[in-house]
């Protein structure tokens, strides 16, 4: 996954309910686009608890290789985080954006049944785009979120947590998501669940860079309660405006590269960690 307008955490990045999960019990996970292939698995399932698993194509994709892989992946032991790609804001505006984000979640659940997912799954949509969201953006991820959680899924958003200048403030994505989903919740008395939110951020500090071993510091994202469950601290290729302060433990070609494979375009990983072995699959 690729932000086009990253929110990194800095004032935002303060302590967080679910640091003391970590701190605790850390699982490392990992995401990319393509599927890695079936002879990798054993080698990743080494250093790796849990698998991003697309449910449709992946952003710049024209396919999903990951599609009919669910089962394999279970059979070796990993866990999940389901991802739903979701619309860029060219594609709402001047449009119904309630309406196409209704119609997404109904298809992110089918797709999620499909690929034999239990119908309670968390399903994260991909919000590439970051800073404020606009008014179209909130109404896609809410009507996506609330058609997705009516059809018996839980609903979850990756989306960056990193602060950008406002003003004289600052937002991210990630803390503006959470303020509009508090507001809806409390405003219209729904009974769907809080947002999940799998929060990427992967400057240094908070984020440690490319590494298994370094016990991260805190979740690069923080609120007064714990809608952050997934931290998403390095990605490939390495996106050096933010890691310029990250240690040197990027491979020299940039990119993050999984143990005990070769460094190839099928090898190379955004590392996430979590206080779940099985994020989406766990009630």
């Amino acid at each position: 996954m690729r932000l086009l307008f990253p929110c990194l955490a800095t004032a935002f990045a303060i302590a967080v309910a679910c640091s003391n999960a970590y701190a605790q019990q850390a699982f490392r996970g990992f995401d990319r686009n393509d599927y890695p292939g079936d002879a990798a698995l054993p080698a990743l399932k080494k250093s790796f608890s849990f698998a991003g698993y697309w449910l449709n194509n992946p952003p710049g994709e024209k396919q999903n290789s990951w599609a009919g892989k669910r089962a394999l992946l279970k059979k070796q032991g990993f866990g999940f985080l389901v991802l739903f790609n979701g619309r860029m804001d060219a594609e709402l505006k001047g449009k119904d954006a309630a309406a196409i984000g209704a119609a997404d979640g109904k298809a992110a659940v089918a797709a999620a049944e499909k690929e034999g997912f239990a119908r309670d799954v968390l399903i994260f949509l991909d919000q590439e785009e970051g800073g404020r969201l606009l008014p179209e953006q909130l109404a896609y991820i809410f009507a996506w979120a609330n058609a997705a959680t009516q059809s018996g899924a839980r609903a979850g958003v990756y989306c960056s947590g990193i602060e950008v200048a406002e003003g004289t403030s600052t937002i991210s994505t990630a803390k503006h998501l959470v303020l509009e989903d508090e507001k809806r919740l409390k405003q219209s008395g729904a009974h769907r669940k809080a947002l999940a939110i799998w929060v990427a951020n992967d400057q240094c500090p908070p984020a440690p860079g490319c590494t298994q071993t370094s016990q991260p510091a805190s979740t690069g994202f923080s609120f007064q309660n714990s809608h952050a469950i997934v931290w998403q601290y390095a990605q490939s290729p390495q996106r050096k405006e933010f890691t310029a302060s990250c240690p040197r433990n990027y491979d020299a070609d940039g990119n993050c590269y999984a143990p005990g494979l070769t460094h190839s375009a099928a090898s190379f990983v955004d590392l996430n960690v979590a206080d779940s072995a099985d994020p989406s699959e766990t009630p």
